[in-house]
Parts: C-alpha cells; sequence; structure tokens
C-alpha cells in the first residue's frame, strides 16, 4: 500500500455530508490539519436535491451555524429556491404558520408560548430555515476549502489499524495516517462496523416509500398527510409522494423499487385505484432505531448517522448529527492541542449519546401512534387534543425545534447546560458573532477585576467580554464553553469558586 504521508493527519474523518464537513470546519478553526475521506465520486444525488432533499434546520443548528457565521450563507442560498421550497413544503402552504408536527398532527406557531422560554433573546437563529441537503453541503464545502480542508472523494474506507498513537486507515488502496478517525459515513458506517462499537436498539417495523411520480388520475389523493385504514400517506401536487407501509420493513432494500410495486403499496396505503404513468425516483426507508453504545473507542470516535440511525419522521437526524459535530469539534482539538483535562473528551459521549436516545425515543413513539389499528388512532386522537392546547403546543414545539436541550453539567443555576442567549453588547456585537473564533467566552456584566484575572488563567482558551448587555437578563456572569452552552452563571455576587471550578473543567488548568 502507498503511504500518503509519513507525518499524520490530526484528524482523518469518513464521510463528507454535512455532519463530517462541519466537524471538518470546526477542527481547522483549532488550526489542526484535517483529511475528509468520501466514498461517493460524485456528491450530486436527486435525493439530496428537492423536495426529497428538504430539511427543516432545529434552534441549535441554526444557532451553531449562526455562531460559525454560516446561517448567513445558508439562507442566501437557499432563498433562490424559495419558491421550489414551498411547493415541496406542504405544510408551508397552511393558513396558519406551522411550527412542526408529532406523527403529522400539526402544531401552530400562534398556540406556542414563548414567554416560557425566560433564558431566550431575539437572535438571528429563531428563524425558521429549510434548505435542501445539496445546497447545505455545497455551503459547508465551500467553508472546509476555505479553510484548508482536504477532501478526498472516491476514497471510501476498507481497513483500520488502531494503535496508541494513530490510526492508519486503508481507502481506495492508498493508506492514510492520523492521530483520530471519526466516522461521520451514515447509517451503515464502515467505520462503527470494523471498529466494533455495540449497536443496539429496535427493528423496524415498516417500509417507508419517498417517490416521484406521474399520475394519470391525480385528483384521486388528498393533497397533505392522509391516515387510512391501511397506513399514511403525504401527497404534495404534482407528484411527490411519501408513504408508510407496516410489514416489518420487509421491502427495504431487498428487491428493485418497480412501478408496478409502488403502484400496488400506493393503492393499498391510499385506499384508491390510483394510476402511476411513470416512476421518476424512488427510495426506501425504515424506522430501525439503533444506536452505538459509546461514540468513543480507542482513538475511533463516532458522529451523526453512524453513531445512531432512526426514522426520518419529523426531520430530526441530520439536526442530531450536527449538534455531535459541535459538540465533538472543540473538545477533540483541544484535547489533540494537549490543554485539554483529562475526561474532556469523554464528555462528548456522554452529553449526546442521552440527547440521541431521546430522539430515537421520539422517532418510536410516533410510529407507534402512526399504526393502522383502533388504539393507535385513539392515541393520536387524544394527542391531537393535547397538541391544540397552549401547553400542549409549547411542549412539542420545544422538544420537535431542540428548545429544550440541555445538558447535564452540574452547576447551581438554571442556565447552566442550555445554549447561550443570544446577548447584545453594547458595541453593537452579539454573543453569537462573538463565538465565531470557536473559543470559550467569559461574559462579566459587571466589569470585576477579579473575574478578569480568573479568565487570565486559560490564556487565549477563552475571550474575556466586559460589557453590559442591552438586556442581561439579571445575569451578572456568564461562563461559554465554545459550542455555545453555558458552563456557569450567576444573578448577583459571582461566586469565583464554582467559576474557576466549571473553567477547569472545559479549559483546563
Amino acid at each position: 500500500m502507498q503511504t500518503r504521508s509519513t507525518n499524520p493527519y490530526d484528524v482523518v474523518i469518513a464521510g463528507a455530508g454535512p455532519v463530517g464537513l462541519f466537524l471538518a470546519c470546526e477542527l481547522r478553526l483549532a488550526g489542526l490539519s484535517v483529511l475528509v475521506l468520501e466514498q461517493a465520486q460524485d456528491p450530486q444525488s436527486p435525493l439530496k436535491q428537492l423536495p426529497f432533499g428538504l430539511r427543516g434546520l432545529s434552534i441549535p443548528t441554526t444557532e451553531a451555524v449562526h455562531r460559525r457565521g454560516l446561517l448567513d450563507d445558508i439562507v442566501a442560498a437557499q432563498r433562490a429556491k424559495s419558491v421550489a421550497i414551498k411547493s415541496a413544503a406542504h405544510w408551508m402552504q397552511q393558513a396558519r404558520r406551522p411550527a412542526g408536527h408529532f406523527a403529522g398532527i400539526q402544531f401552530y406557531q400562534d398556540d406556542v408560548d414563548a414567554a416560557k422560554w425566560s433564558y431566550r433573546l431575539p437572535t438571528p437563529a429563531d428563524a425558521n430555515v429549510a434548505v435542501d441537503m445539496e445546497t447545505l453541503e455545497s455551503v459547508l464545502v465551500a467553508r472546509a476549502f476555505g479553510l484548508g480542508v482536504e477532501i478526498r472523494r472516491g476514497f471510501g474506507v476498507n481497513a483500520i489499524a488502531v494503535s496508541d498513537e494513530e490510526v492508519v486507515v486503508q481507502a481506495a488502496g492508498e493508506t492514510f495516517r492520523g492521530r483520530w478517525l471519526v466516522g461521520c459515513d451514515g447509517g451503515r458506517s464502515t467505520v462503527r462496523k470494523i471498529s466494533g462499537f455495540d449497536f443496539v436498539g429496535t427493528d423496524p417495523e415498516l417500509t417507508g416509500y419517498s417517490i416521484d411520480v406521474e399520475l394519470a388520475d391525480p385528483q384521486k389523493l388528498r393533497p397533505g398527510r392522509n391516515y387510512t385504514a391501511t397506513g399514511m400517506y403525504t401527497y404534495a401536487q404534482p407528484g411527490t409522494i411519501a408513504m408508510v407501509d407496516f410489514d416489518g420493513g420487509a421491502f427495504h432494500r431487498t428487491k428493485p423499487v418497480t412501478l408496478e410495486h409502488v403502484q400496488n403499496v400506493l393503492r393499498r396505503i391510499s385506499c384508491t385505484d390510483v394510476t402511476i404513468t411513470s416512476l421518476r425516483l424512488a427510495a426506501t426507508w425504515t424506522d430501525r432505531a439503533h444506536q452505538a453504545t459509546t461514540y468513543c473507542k480507542g482513538r475511533v470516535l463516532l458522529a451523526g448517522d453512524a453513531a445512531h440511525i432512526h426514522s426520518p419522521l419529523g426531520g430530526q437526524g441530520l439536526n442530531l448529527g450536527l449538534g455531535d459535530a459541535m459538540n465533538l469539534g472543540w473538545k477533540l482539538a483541544a484535547t489533540i492541542s494537549g490543554h485539554a483535562p483529562a475526561d474532556l473528551l469523554d464528555s462528548y459521549s456522554h452529553e449526546r449519546h442521552p440527547v440521541a436516545a431521546k430522539v430515537l425515543d421520539w422517532s418510536r413513539a410516533q410510529v407507534a401512534i402512526m399504526r393502522p389499528t383502533p388504539s393507535a388512532r385513539a392515541l393520536q386522537a387524544i394527542m391531537g387534543d393535547l397538541i391544540e392546547t397552549r401547553d400542549g403546543a409549547t411542549y412539542f414545539a420545544e422538544r420537535v425545534r431542540g428548545i429544550s436541550l440541555r445538558y447535564d453539567l452540574g452547576g447551581s443555576h438554571p442556565l447552566v447546560g442550555r445554549s447561550v442567549p443570544d446577548f447584545q453588547l453594547r458595541d453593537g456585537t452579539t454573543v453569537g458573532e462573538r463565538l465565531r473564533s470557536a473559543k470559550g467566552i467569559l461574559l462579566d456584566f459587571d466589569a470585576r477585576a477579579s473575574l478578569q484575572a480568573l479568565a487570565s488563567r486559560w490564556g487565549d482558551r477563552i475571550t474575556y467580554v466586559a460589557a453590559a448587555p442591552e438586556d442581561r437578563l439579571g445575569l451578572s456572569a456568564v461562563l461559554v464553553r465554545p459550542d455555545g452552552f453555558v458552563a456557569w452563571a450567576c444573578d448577583s455576587a459571582s461566586d469565583e469558586e464554582e467559576a474557576a471550578q466549571a473553567g477547569s473543567r472545559w479549559f483546563g488548568d
């Protein structure tokens, strides 16, 4: 085998999807050398384009891209497709502004009580952003190249050897060496399988279909989401259809998806004799929900679908994976740079594993009330009544949009472990903009010399900001991790001992 370099990369990433690309950018912000290996020679795919590639970004995701200066680029790129996006997203065509759905049960923005989110401030990251995967990847590729990330396409990982000092990766007849390897190579991750990660969970109940067709009699299908006695289908004119068949996942990747088969399934699910005259595109999926028991094994880590898979219902997968990348990037960079506390990298798995476990259960719960059974329909009716209440809509908005996300970081203040409010500072900048360097921040609203001295302990790993914001939310000081989550906060006179402990935990001594 040819050796790529006698000097290993700091990090080799398998997979050039959004998760791998975002992680690569995070690592380059810290000055690390990064190689991304991607199995596909061509990044283009119809499934990444509209309508099937459409994804809604959650609040943690929009906050993450805002904090790295990518939100404006994503919004600008998708603005050119706004008409096509509205056509593809049937929920955007409703009279009331939708806030999300649970198993197809819609809830609306005017029912959501945002006043309950006491530690949120107005921010560009509150925007409802829908973007297709092709557009998102193009923005991330441009940023990655701009930062100096090396991307090699047509290089699928086929062998891995791990030692105490490095990981040797074989791909497409070449050998690459890295100090760390991160598998971002999807639900059928080769990195995960070769490295022997345990991947446990529940088997599928359904086969889902995403199809683009031409219909002889489109009037026989009702637009929007429809539950029937035999399943569920969603129809957006002229010919975009998603449907679920509760067959135990029997058809997924077992046989070719033919026009005849799709028509038979559609007729059975829709309870009509609708006729398909042309099958332009078809893909299948299931609700199989599995998760790696840990995201770190020696010098190999997992992120995104390589670490967890579930049904695409609710569009949580992309957001979950980007959250992994945001959480992992600065921790891995600090570990490689040599100033991380001993257990910093362990916190990646400890923090992100419970988040994914909740999403998997959220997916399972949606499948449970979608079953074509009388008991499931009864649960669906009760859930619909709950969602129509103000408290119910607020709860589901918190879960679906990710506002309820909180890491268990200890600490006495209720803000610890939550996303930092986007404070508007009097110099015209915001906390989100201040986080673009991927460093931590100590916000000292009362400009105390003692806190400034404390901040100096961590050198250039954090930025000390002594400035009162437009709205301080009753806070006196806040210590923010590079990913934008609060490590310590106080309302009045600062507890500097607790601040010092929090800082040492995340930034070392």
